[in-house]
């Protein structure tokens, strides 16, 4: 049985999705957010340095989301949420699982962290204005015409991505991204986004 350690207002929520699109049996452990809005000190117990999202499988450990999603689909999908590894479009699947949290993420947590720097973070701004608007800019115009980041069905790829979505709403710039916004919101329409966000429960993600 998988056991996802979920916590509060972190990106384990679509751990979560990924396990409802599936219809895989699971157990959820929830953690909650300290105060200062980071993790409490039990998910030391599970992750060695204490973040989510992490799972257990039958007494083996996987953190890291991109790893998570590709073992969870790998061992237990069927085939599903991921094109045919013998095809280019895997090759495509594989960069997008990778781009999120490689490339996609950095300038927004650099957005969140300088921001809190007052006017000492000032001379950052530009450059990471710059380098969100280009990185968003490219996610929405690859989306551009499409449903889906790879072919014309849901994969683990729009899984791993939606929170780059996510956390561009918190900082207002998704609307000046129509294909971006309608992608995600089509993702949050999905019953089982639904249905994982009921369990996982409400998330506020920290501006």
């Amino acid at each position: 049985m998988i056991v996802v350690h979920h916590l509060n207002d972190s990106r384990s929520q679509r751990i979560l999705w990924l396990m409802e699109e599936l219809g895989l049996p699971y157990e959820i452990e929830h953690y909650k957010r300290l105060e200062t809005r980071l993790a409490p000190p039990e998910l030391k117990a599970v992750h060695p340095v204490g973040k989510a999202p992490v799972i257990t499988d039958n007494g083996k450990t996987i953190y890291e989301s991109a790893a998570i999603i590709d073992y969870v689909i790998r061992r237990h999908g069927g085939g599903r949420l991921q094109p045919d590894p013998a095809t280019p479009a895997y090759d495509d699947y594989m960069m997008w699982l990778h781009y999120a949290e490689g490339s996609a993420m950095l300038p927004l947590l650099l957005h969140l962290y300088v921001s809190r720097l007052g006017e000492g973070g000032v001379p950052l701004h530009a450059r990471i204005e710059s380098e969100t608007a280009n990185h968003l800019g490219y996610i929405d115009g690859h989306l551009k015409g499409r449903s889906f980041l790879v072919g014309d069905t849901l994969s683990g790829a729009d899984i791993q991505m939606s929170f780059v979505a996510e956390i561009a709403e918190v900082y207002g710039k998704r609307a000046a991204l129509p294909n971006l916004d309608a992608w995600i919101r089509r993702l949050h329409a999905r019953p089982a986004w639904q249905k994982a966000l009921e369990k996982g429960g409400p998330t506020r993600f920290a501006n």
